[in-house]
């Protein structure tokens, strides 16, 4: 008796760190005067119902085309943004619209350009004490030691305090980025394409610097990056993003290996490959170009670039779930939204992980699961070990 009560408590899923649950962020196009005329008003869908759960010191990659909502997301989830519906939870509680000081401390974010995004009239060091003395993050008579440390955990100097960010190369101003999130110390930290406008040669240091830190420090990261290698890297899950919405999250070498959805395996034959017997290059991985936010297609938002699209996708959304338990939005038992499945128990229901670590692949596509056709589909076994071979 005492085994088997063991045994049930031990596949209890862990409670989230953070979480969305279909999560919408819009964007008025046009003039709302002639909006209010016309009695309608043109929104830009950036973010479109969007789930999405974070575990306590994991790193999570947000990947995706530009223009597929992966920055809004990250700006809503940092309270950086506000959303038009569904909610965000932080340790199980909801965060208010409006959210107090110590919930914008507990998220923090690394922005693109180190540059554009620090004050360049201040120093370094009037930067930090700034934070340190308006969040009351340690006693006054300790701000300078403590700036010097935050400097020292990201590689730089005590000396590099009275320098203003015009005096330091790209890599030296996203560390001083990284230091200025790090002096609230938050729980999870954001970083929104935090290499792309660095050398090749100083992305290395920072992905690197990025890792250490998230495990001296226990941090959640959630990590936004075109570079499928850096995601392979340094994270632990991939969620892949489409047009506002969450299509696929899964463990990252799942992801590698055994893709499910359509547009996850166009993002990985999109790779650059330089081995002998690489497929040509010159036809698109993807075909055309994605719909607009405006206009969002009826059914599947990826039917009009995939490639194993039958006529069930014109009219069924498909929700973001696991094997054997993928339906429309519109079937029974189903959210009806983008998110995970919300009957009782269900794998894919919210508030869990689907499995008791956390490590559930799950797809918003009919056919993720199963062979299209004549064995075209996400299932093909011999994608896997190309998969495998070239990324």
């Amino acid at each position: 008796m005492t085994a088997a009560a063991n045994d049930t408590t031990a596949v209890v899923p862990a409670e989230p760190l953070l979480s969305a649950r279909d999560v919408s962020v819009s964007f008025p196009v046009g003039s709302r005067v002639a909006a209010r005329f016309r009695g309608e008003e043109r929104l830009l869908r950036a973010v479109d119902g969007v789930d999405l759960q974070m575990r306590r010191g994991e790193a999570l990659a947000l990947v995706g085309e530009s223009g597929s909502g992966k920055s809004t997301l990250a700006l809503a989830l940092a309270g950086l943004l506000r959303t038009d519906g569904g909610e965000i939870r932080f340790d199980g509680r909801v965060l208010p619209a409006s959210r107090s000081r110590a919930d914008r401390r507990r998220i923090q974010m690394v922005f693109q350009d180190p540059y554009s995004s620090l004050n360049p009239r201040m120093t370094v060091g009037g930067m930090l004490r700034e934070l340190l003395r308006v969040h009351h993050v340690v006693p006054a008579n300790r701000v300078a030691e403590f700036s010097a440390e935050l400097l020292a955990l990201v590689g730089l100097g005590e000396a590099d305090l009275s320098a203003y960010p015009r005096q330091f190369s790209g890599g030296q101003r996203q560390r001083v980025a990284i230091a200025r999130a790090l002096a609230l110390r938050p729980d999870v930290l954001v970083a929104d394409e935090p290499v792309s406008a660095l050398d090749v040669s100083v992305q290395a240091t920072i992905l690197n610097l990025l890792s250490n830190l998230r495990n001296d420090l226990g941090l959640t990261l959630l990590l936004i990056s075109h570079n499928l290698a850096v995601v392979r890297h340094l994270c632990d899950r991939v969620a892949v993003m489409y047009l506002g919405r969450i299509v696929e999250v899964a463990p990252t070498e799942e992801i590698f290996s055994t893709p499910r959805h359509p547009y996850t395996r166009g993002l990985l034959a999109a790779i650059p490959r330089m081995t002998e017997g690489a497929v040509d290059g010159s036809a698109p991985a993807i075909a055309g170009d994605p719909p607009s936010p405006l206009r969002i297609p009826a059914g599947c938002r990826f039917r009009t670039r995939c490639p194993i699209a039958q006529p069930r996708c014109e009219q069924e959304d498909p929700v973001l779930a696991a094997p054997g338990l993928h339906g429309s939005a519109d079937s029974p038992g189903s959210s009806g939204s983008s998110g995970f499945l919300s009957s009782p128990g269900s794998v894919g229901s919210f508030g869990s992980f689907g499995s008791p670590d956390g490590a559930e692949h799950l797809a918003a596509c009919h056919f993720a699961f199963s062979v299209v056709g004549d064995g075209a589909g996400p299932g093909r076994s011999e994608k896997r070990s190309e998969n495998e071979h070239n990324a």
